[in-house]
C-alpha cells in the first residue's frame, strides 16, 4: 500500500490534474425512470422487488426480481430502432437522453471532438443471445441468425450507440469488471478529463439479463434469494436471515466535466468526483476475501486517490448486496479502514431498495451518494428484521428511514465476480 500511496504523490507533484465534476444525471431504475423518481422511491424506502414479467419463472427456484416498471422504448427511439437493440441499450439510450439533457449539452455548445463515451455492462446482451440460440436450436439446423445478433449483443455496443445518437467523437469504449464495471468506467473517465485528454465524458452502465439464462446462471451458483412468497422484503442486507441478492435492472448516465469547462459554459454543477480506486481479492471466482482485503485496500486507493483521510468521509454507500459472506467482509474492511471513525459514519445498501443492478449496480449508488451530498440526507437501508450476531451492532446502518445529516463526501464500493473492486469518492463542490 506504501508503493500506492507513493504513485499517487508522485503523480500529484508532477502534473497539475484538472478538477472533475457532475454536471447530468440521468436515470432509469426498478424504483423510477428518472432521478427525482428514483431519489423519492429511495428517500420511501421503495422496495423494486416483484415477481418477474419478462419471462415465464414458474419452474425456477428464484421468481422474483427488481424489474425496470413502464418502460417503453417507443417513448425514446423509433420502433425500427429499438428492434435493433437489446433491452440493456434500449435504456442506456434512454438515460443518455435524461443526462444530456439535464447538463445543456448540445452539439453546438461543444467540441464534439472532446467529448467522449466511457460506458459499461458486466454481460451485455445476455438475453439476444439466449433467444437467438434459442431459437437455431428449435430449427432444422440450417443457421438463420439475425443480421444484428451480434451487435445487439456485445456489452460494448451500448458505449457506440450513446456516441452515435448525441454525435460525441471523443474516447469510445466499454469497461467490463463484472459488478464492478460502471464505477470503474467512472474512475476511467475521471482520470481522462483529469488528464486533459476530454472536456466532457458520458460514463455510467447499464444491465438488463432478465432472461432464463441469467436467472437460471445466478441460481446455479446459490446466489439469489429465494424468497419468492414475499419479495418486498427479499433484499436484507445485513438480516440474519438473509439469503441471497435480488437481481435487478438499470441504466445510468454521468456526465463528467472539467471544471473550468463547466464555468466557461455556464452549467450547474451538481458535485466534485474527489478521487477513485480499484484493486483485486486476488482469492476466488466469486467469494470476497473472508478478511475484505481487497475492498480494505480499494477504499485506501480512493482516499488517497482524492487527498483524503478516513474523518473527511460521513457516509458509505456498500456494495450490501445482501449475501451471508459478501455483507461481512465488507463490514470488516471498512472497520479496518475507518477504525473509530466507522461509528460517526452513516452506512446503508441501497440494493435493499433496487437490487442488485450487477454491470449498472456502481452507477446507480453512485447517484445515490451524489443526492446523498448535495442533500444532506442519507438514503436508507430497508428491510432489517433480525439483528446478525456475526455484525457489528455499534455502526449505523440507517435502517429502515433516511438519516438528515452533513454529508461533506461520500464513499461508494462496488466489488465483482473475479476480485474485482472499485471505489469512488464524490465530495461537494466548493468553487
Amino acid at each position: 500500500m506504501s508503493c500506492i500511496m507513493a504513485d499517487y504523490q508522485l503523480i500529484r507533484l508532477t502534473m497539475q490534474l484538472k478538477r472533475v465534476v457532475v454536471t447530468g444525471i440521468g436515470a432509469i431504475t426498478p424504483i423510477g425512470n428518472n432521478l427525482e423518481e428514483f431519489w423519492q422511491g429511495m428517500l420511501n424506502g421503495v422496495s423494486g422487488c416483484g415477481p418477474i414479467t419478462q419471462f415465464d419463472p414458474a419452474k425456477f427456484k428464484t421468481r422474483i426480481a427488481c424489474e425496470i416498471k413502464g418502460f417503453d422504448p417507443l417513448n425514446h427511439m423509433e420502433k425500427k430502432e429499438a428492434r435493433k437493440l437489446d433491452r440493456f441499450t434500449q435504456i442506456a439510450l434512454a438515460a443518455s437522453d435524461m443526462a444530456v439533457a439535464d447538463a445543456g449539452i448540445s452539439r453546438e455548445n461543444v467540441n464534439i471532438d472532446r467529448v467522449g463515451v466511457i460506458f459499461a455492462s458486466g454481460i451485455g446482451g445476455l438475453v439476444t443471445f439466449q433467444d437467438e440460440v434459442m431459437e437455431f436450436a428449435k430449427g432444422d439446423g440450417v443457421p438463420r441468425f439475425n443480421p444484428f445478433f451480434i451487435p445487439k449483443m456485445i456489452l460494448d455496443i451500448a458505449a457506440g450507440q450513446i456516441s452515435m445518437r448525441h454525435g460525441f467523437r471523443g474516447a469510445n469504449f466499454a469497461v467490463v469488471s463484472a459488478c464492478a464495471s460502471s464505477t470503474n468506467a467512472i474512475i476511467v473517465a475521471t482520470d481522462n478529463i483529469r488528464m486533459g485528454k476530454s472536456d466532457i465524458i458520458l460514463t455510467g452502465g447499464t444491465e438488463s439479463v432478465m432472461g432464463e439464462s441469467g436467472v437460471g446462471g445466478f441460481n446455479a451458483m446459490k446466489a439469489l434469494s429465494e424468497r419468492n412468497d414475499d419479495p418486498l422484503t427479499a433484499s436484507r442486507p445485513y438480516d440474519k436471515d438473509r439469503d441471497g441478492f435480488v437481481m435487478g435492472e438499470a441504466s445510468g448516465v454521468l456526465v463528467l466535466e472539467d471544471y473550468e469547462h463547466a464555468v466557461k459554459r455556464g452549467a450547474k454543477i451538481y458535485c466534485e468526483i474527489a478521487g477513485g480506486g480499484a484493486t483485486a481479492d486476488a482469492y476466488h471466482l466469486t467469494a470476497p476475501h473472508p478478511e475484505g482485503l481487497g475492498a480494505k485496500n480499494v477504499m485506501h486507493a480512493a482516499l488517497q486517490d482524492a487527498g483524503m483521510k478516513p474523518e473527511d468521509i460521513d457516509y458509505i454507500n456498500t456494495h450490501g448486496t445482501s449475501t451471508p459472506l459478501g455483507d461481512g467482509a465488507e463490514l470488516n474492511a471498512i472497520l479496518n479502514v475507518f477504525g473509530e471513525h466507522s461509528y460517526q459514519l452513516n452506512i446503508s445498501s441501497t440494493k435493499s431498495m433496487t437490487g442488485h443492478c450487477l454491470g449498472a449496480a456502481g452507477v446507480i449508488e453512485a447517484i445515490a451518494a451524489i443526492q446523498s451530498v448535495i442533500h444532506d440526507l442519507v438514503p436508507p437501508t430497508i428491510n432489517h428484521f433480525t439483528d446478525d450476531p456475526e455484525l457489528d451492532q455499534r455502526l449505523n446502518y440507517t435502517f429502515h428511514t433516511p438519516q438528515k445529516r452533513l454529508v461533506r463526501a461520500a464513499l461508494s464500493n462496488t466489488f465483482g465476480f473475479g476480485g474485482h473492486n472499485a471505489c469512488i469518492i464524490v465530495k461537494k463542490f466548493l468553487a
